[in-house]
């Protein structure tokens, strides 16, 4: 989609000037902020069997990092053909079960299961069962179906107020075994608890800053020129063979991967509030897990960048990604690498809260200059390994761990040192939440789009494209 691969940086701006552009300034709003997060888990959950031991099928309990579960037919498995988001998860056979020994004493509004087949065993059921009197248990939802290698997620509205204890049956019986992982339990009568037909985290793709700026595409879908709030058509009607082009955003890879995997995507249309902790807005970013913002073309306002840095710091995610230098798709003098140096540099919560800043460079490169790292989940992640990343006209990372310690880079230029120089990804945490910045939009371009936008593919130009992203976006969630 790079305007650069055709035209000259002279051209570009008069290209953009000449396209139609809508009116994207962003949209004034009263931020109401707060210095600890919106936490509606349960204590202790999610539980993510990364704590504990347990090698026997013989019946046992186990202390895991929720509480004590007694485990019946099933072990803590750890191999490398145990489906697991970490190190460890909970691995199923026979009419085996996992029981709670304690209870969830804010009672479980939603709750959340990651699951999939252990190595190539064949498909087994399972269902939730829950108890609120630490004895007699009654099944809650449909009986699920495992039939992938893959975690998948299940939620259950099981909607209990008081003490909640949970238990999961494997009821199909057989040698084939399955593996449970993720368990989230959200508090009862919560406001972020999701419908019942759908489940995994909230990921909210940004849409009102310049995402659709002159030849731009970057969301999930487009209707009738506007990224909606809600892709279309529904996400309910995704399935393991729905093809990226079900919506017409040229990220839509990105929006319906997640969905498979169990997850929510939303889209913030242009004139949406953008705000962290008023209650009154849907749209909030205390309701998701994870902001996503595709090479922007506005401005943040200094209200919304208060709202995106105490988001990050009370416990969310934000996936940055950046575009080359003089990519201004609006004509209005800013650029996105301009707009990210501007929040991290300008905002009234900490200077540099995230330990990076984008270059005003422009290259395209094939790199392999990976970090090499079997514990970081980004790079080696349930998505799988990545191994390159190609730019096609980006921009780098100068990464400063005086300010943030965390920040560390993922990915550097070919003939780079793997130091704080031409990063072309990297992370950081800042207070509870977590940052990735990529610093091009072409590896989350699936190469489909809006009707009249010139896109080009990324997303399948290599493997690794959509594994990063991927990993990258479960990372945020906390989900590995």
């Amino acid at each position: 989609m790079k305007l650069s691969r055709v035209l000259t940086a002279a051209l570009l701006a008069l290209s953009v000037a000449c396209a139609k552009v809508e009116d994207l300034s962003p949209q004034a709003s009263t931020v109401t902020t707060t210095n600890t997060p919106q936490d509606v888990s349960s204590a202790g959950f999610p539980e993510t069997f990364e704590t504990g031991t347990k090698t026997a099928y013989t019946t046992g309990s186990v202390t895991l990092g929720s509480g004590s579960w007694t485990l019946n037919d099933a072990l803590i498995g750890n191999t490398t053909a145990d489906a697991k988001s970490g190190a460890q998860s909970a691995r199923v056979r026979n009419v085996g079960s996992l029981t709670m020994n304690f209870d969830a004493t804010t009672g479980a509004g939603a709750v959340s299961i990651s699951h999939a087949k252990y190595g190539t065993d064949g498909t087994s059921t399972w269902e939730l069962w829950v108890s609120v009197n630490s004895g007699a248990y009654t099944k809650v939802g449909s009986t699920i179906t495992t039939s992938s290698s893959a975690l998948q997620t299940a939620t259950f509205a099981v909607n209990r107020s008081g003490n909640v204890r949970l238990q999961i049956r494997k009821v199909s019986g057989g040698t084939f075994r399955i593996n449970l992982d993720n368990i989230a339990v959200e508090q009862y009568g919560t406001t972020t608890t999701p419908p019942p037909t759908t489940g995994g985290k909230k990921f909210l793709f940004d849409g009102s800053h310049g995402e659709l700026a002159g030849n731009a595409d970057w969301v999930l879908d487009v209707e009738n020129g506007v990224a909606v709030r809600f892709p279309s058509p529904a996400q309910s009607g995704i399935t393991s063979t729905t093809p990226e082009t079900y919506w017409t955003g040229a990220i839509s890879a990105w929006g319906v991967a997640l969905a498979k995997l169990g997850h929510q995507v939303e889209q913030l249309p242009v004139g949406a509030a953008l705000t962290y902790g008023n209650t009154s807005n849907p749209q909030d970013l205390a309701n998701y897990s994870v902001f996503v913002v595709d090479e922007p073309n506005v401005l943040f306002t200094a209200a919304e960048k208060t709202a995106i840095v105490r988001f990050v710091q009370n416990g969310g995610g934000l996936f940055m990604i950046s575009d080359h230098d003089i990519s201004d798709r609006n004509n209005d003098g800013y650029d996105s690498p301009d707009i990210w140096n501007d929040l991290m540099a300008n905002n009234s919560v900490q200077a540099d809260p995230f330990g990076f800043k984008v270059n005003l460079d422009n290259f395209s490169e094939d790199s392999r200059n990976v970090r090499v790292s079997s514990t970081n989940t980004i790079l080696n992640g349930s998505q799988g390994a990545v191994s390159q990343l190609s730019f096609h006209n980006g921009a780098s990372m100068t990464l400063n761990p005086t300010a943030n310690s965390t920040v560390q880079g993922l990915i550097w230029r070919t003939n780079s040192t793997q130091g704080n120089n031409l990063a072309m990804a990297a992370s950081s945490t800042f207070g509870t939440g977590r940052v990735v910045i990529v610093g091009d939009s072409s590896p989350a371009d699936d190469g489909t789009g809006s009707p009249g936008n010139t896109v080009y593919y990324g997303w399948t130009e290599n493997a690794s494209h959509s594994r990063l992203h991927m990993n990258a976006s479960l990372w945020l969630a906390k989900l590995q």
